[in-house]
């Protein structure tokens, strides 16, 4: 069986936060929810790169950004009532 990241070479963004109690980090543009989470920085992006893998062996390619490139990604604040 070929590795994922082998026959894959498409790069994808993730976004890695940090939070009181660990690190959550998500891939920006992918079809579905996919996050992974850690203690550290890098433990968050590796679990959020095992969960890319099963989500794109799960669910097929097409869970896969379009080959447009991310050009620029941004952070803002909305105010919701509720």
């Amino acid at each position: 069986m070929i590795d994922f990241w082998q026959r894959m070479s498409r790069q994808l963004k993730i976004i890695v936060e940090q939070h009181s109690d660990g690190y959550v980090a998500y891939p920006l543009g992918m079809k579905g929810t996919v996050v992974g989470q850690g203690d550290s920085y890098d433990e968050a992006l590796a679990d959020v790169e095992s969960a890319i893998r099963f989500h794109i062996e799960t669910f097929g390619d097409e869970v896969l950004p379009d080959n447009s490139e991310l050009i620029e990604a941004f952070i803002a604040d909305a105010r919701i009532s509720a």
